[in-house]
């Protein structure tokens, strides 16, 4: 691995306090305090990722000593899926671990195994685990892990394949009810549209019999106001009264929409049937104000909060946040960043984001490099968002140590997507003639069981190609053959349907 560091900027950032020279320079010290628990997590995972087949990795677990019980495979399994690791490495662990005599998984371990082959689009092999799991203990499939599938699927593939792998669930989860049509619906209004999610209820709700969950579901994510009171009335129809998370949908709707009269007198009218605006409540409110031009208004309703006992949280500080940034009074959103952590909220990632959107786009390097310093030194690690603006920024910079320290960090770390940061990484890295570097990350992204795009690929191709390095070159195509094509939808009647408009 390259220890290619980034060089500090001379003058501090005239907004983030912390600025250190090297953002891991730091981590040492966050991170030196392990459980027992965390420790034996360690070192099962980083078997699981070094290994090279099933035979490698039952002896090294054993040799291990560690005791796999479900907390550590769990964590194990989590630590996978957040870290982008190897879905086919991670699902040997899952089966071999699975296949003890008389231990059985978590729901937690199966949806999380599950989510990380849809992601990867390993389709086949995620109805193999769940016919398999059927014959063990049908008990581990769940209305969740029907939604943790339907998400993958419905991301790539049509609304009728994704119903038709919906009603395929019949055979496999104990009780084929709402709950499981929900999770239809949930699904579809997350990957496909309200429109979508609506037809489909529309089509199937005779089969089953929709409940308040089921309206929740529909009102929250409706982009119309008239269509969402429609969806509001026809529950009230059916005899089903509205809760807390109805009026708080249709306050969302209206919120968005600018409709901020609405959304108040639902307020008053929750108050008038003896329910309480909770904090989702307020933060629609908050995000509305912002919408209308009114940032400091909305602030004032964190204070009101407050007052009415209801103490905001790190998503509501954020919409509050989100308002000063798009106002660009970005003095009055760090305020807000400070307020936070005075009284004991950590802001996360989506905190973050608010303000390297403003940096991006004013291609304030000096305040984005700063930025990332603090999320490091405070042990909030980036997400897929803030990667990307960063290494976008980089790009467009062309600052190539800062790019390579980022990569370096998520190597390291396990944070953000090496699919889409490389993309951008690669583009700039054979742009400015960096083949020896980009040919490292190339290789470190391939030892995390992750495929290089064909388009990067046959960029560092043309470079090597006219550099002669042949002997490198053979050795990138050789790691391109292994991963093949990971998109496959099975044949048999038990599994899904092919799809014609996966690409």
């Amino acid at each position: 691995m390259m220890a290619l560091k980034a060089k500090p900027l001379s003058s501090p950032s005239p907004f983030f306090r912390y600025s250190p020279q090297n953002p891991i320079f730091f981590l040492p010290r966050l991170l030196s305090s392990q459980t027992p628990i965390d420790s034996d997590v360690d070192t099962v995972y980083r078997i699981v990722s070094s290994s090279t087949h099933s035979k490698n990795l039952k002896q090294k677990l054993k040799s291990s000593g560690v005791f796999l019980s479900n907390d550590l495979i769990d964590e194990v399994l989590k630590r996978a899926r957040f870290s982008h690791g190897n879905p086919l490495q991670a699902l040997e662990f899952f089966n071999y671990t699975g296949n003890r005599r008389g231990f059985y998984h978590t729901t937690f371990a199966l949806d999380t195994m599950l989510y990380m082959l849809g992601r990867s689009r390993m389709f086949e092999k995620m109805w193999e685990v769940l016919v398999e799991i059927k014959s063990k203990d049908r008990n581990l499939i769940t209305p969740r892990t029907v939604m943790a599938v339907l998400a993958r699927i419905a991301k790539v593939c049509s609304v009728r394949e994704t119903v038709e792998c919906f009603r395929k669930f019949k055979k496999l989860v104990p009780e084929f009810d709402t709950a499981c049509f929900n999770a239809l619906l949930r699904s579809l209004c997350q990957e496909k549209s309200m429109t979508d999610a609506r037809n489909v209820y529309h089509k199937l709700k005779q089969s089953f019999r929709p409940n308040l969950q089921t309206f929740n579901i529909l009102l929250s994510g409706w982009k119309s106001s008239e269509e969402a009171e429609g969806f509001f009335e026809e529950m009230r129809e059916m005899g089903l009264k509205p809760d807390i998370v109805s009026y708080n949908c249709l306050i969302d709707v209206y919120s968005k929409n600018r409709e901020m009269e609405k959304a108040f007198k639902v307020m008053e009218k929750m108050r008038d049937e003896d329910i309480s605006p909770d904090k989702i409540t307020y933060t629609c409110v908050i995000g509305g104000l912002g919408l209308v031009g009114q940032p400091d208004k909305a602030k004032d309703v964190l204070k009101e909060m407050k007052e009415l006992g209801c103490y905001p949280d790190v998503a509501a500080y954020n919409a509050a946040i989100r308002n000063f940034c798009i106002a660009k009074r970005l003095g009055d959103a760090n305020g807000l960043m400070e307020e936070m952590n005075s009284i004991g909220l950590s802001p996360n990632a989506t905190t973050y984001n608010l303000f390297f959107r403003v940096f991006f786009w004013s291609s304030d390097l000096q305040n984005s490099w700063s930025l990332y310093g603090r999320m490091m030194y405070t042990g909030c690690l980036p997400n897929t968002q803030s990667c990307m603006f960063l290494i976008r920024l980089f790009r467009r910079l062309e600052k190539v140590d800062m790019a390579l320290q980022l990569w370096n960090d998520m190597v390291e770390r396990g944070f953000g997507s090496y699919i889409l940061v490389s993309d951008v990484l690669f583009d700039l890295l054979c742009d400015m003639g960096k083949l020896t570097e980009a040919e490292t990350c190339f290789l470190q992204m391939v030892e995390k069981g992750h495929k290089p795009s064909n388009v990067s690929f046959r960029r560092i191709k043309v470079l090597m190609e006219l550099a002669n390095k042949h002997e490198a070159l053979k050795n990138l195509t050789e790691k391109m053959a292994l991963f093949g094509s990971s998109i496959h939808l099975p044949e048999s009647s038990t599994e899904v349907p092919r799809s014609e408009s996966l690409v």
